[in-house]
């Protein structure tokens, strides 16, 4: 009965390769990792992802993803392409990220509120309120009163100035946020207790835990053998090392950090065209071909 709830990819694993036993977090990662899956769920713009409690009688608790699809909002609809970018193992859980794994892992600034400093007190004020405590002279005292009012009203107006252009910038940042949690992905994670068992670290378990949730043949259909006319071409989830015994070494690469991801976008020239590539985590995920 347990292979008649299984989704189309998990069955199809049968006939795709042998069992896996004893995978290690690498393994699993040389497995997955750079291949694509077809989401059959909403998923919320968030590292938080989606937690599932696999062998329970209620996997993943839906109030509380209704909750994460509201406050976060929705990076992958069911249907949607993902890229699997990375499987992390931990003492408790197995994280399974797509697109990035999520907005506000570190290094994302996920909060909307921008800082404003109060506007300080000039030289001339300061010295004012001395001047006003320690005069005896009503008419002097009264001046002076007056113009220490009239820069305290100026420093108000620049407070309140500053307050404004604050909020603005707020709502600018919470704008951006909210984009970028739709476009930073999202991710699955297989939560055990007391730990992750030992089976449960194969490719096998993995989607049988996440099958209600994902279409894996995308990814199995990846891992069959590649024709020979058709291995020496360029094509997504190659690693850098594939992509460079393929085109020669890049005239340029250049780095940068996505969150906790390292990102590279490296230029080939090979025959007469250009090729720009972009690869996370070492694996391909779209590339461009152009004249030189």
């Amino acid at each position: 009965m347990l292979l008649g709830r299984l989704s189309l990819g998990v069955l199809l694993l049968a006939s795709v390769a042998p069992p896996v036993r004893a995978q290690s977090e690498e393994q699993l990662r040389a497995y997955f990792e750079g291949k694509s899956v077809r989401v059959r769920m909403e998923m919320p713009g968030t590292s938080q992802g989606v937690d599932v409690y696999p062998g329970t009688r209620q996997p993943i608790d839906y109030p509380q993803l209704a909750e994460r699809l509201k406050q976060y909002g929705t990076a992958f609809r069911r249907g949607d392409e993902a890229m699997i970018t990375k499987i992390r193992v931990k003492k408790e859980l197995i994280e399974f990220q797509l697109g990035g794994g999520g907005f506000g892992t570190f290094g994302d600034d996920d909060s909307p509120y921008v800082s404003v400093p109060s506007a300080a007190k000039t030289t001339r004020e300061k010295n004012l309120e001395r001047e006003v405590e320690s005069t005896t002279d009503p008419a002097q005292k009264r001046k002076l009163r007056e113009e220490l009012d009239g820069l305290r009203r100026a420093r108000e107006r620049e407070d309140a100035r500053n307050r404004t252009e604050a909020a603005q910038a707020s709502q600018v940042k919470e704008a951006n946020i909210r984009q970028r949690r739709l476009e930073g992905g999202s991710r699955f994670n297989l939560r055990y207790r007391p730990a992750v068992p030992f089976d449960a670290l194969t490719p096998e378990s993995i989607m049988r835990a996440l099958a209600d949730y994902l279409d894996f043949s995308i990814a199995l259909d990846d891992r069959r053998p590649v024709p020979q006319s058709n291995r020496d071409e360029l094509r997504k989830g190659l690693t850098v090392e594939e992509v460079d015994a393929l085109l020669g070494r890049p005239e340029t690469i250049d780095r940068r950090q996505e969150g906790t991801l390292t990102v590279s976008t490296s230029i080939y020239r090979a025959k007469d065209r250009l090729v720009t590539a972009e690869f996370v985590e070492g694996v391909l995920i779209r590339f461009t071909i152009s004249s030189p």
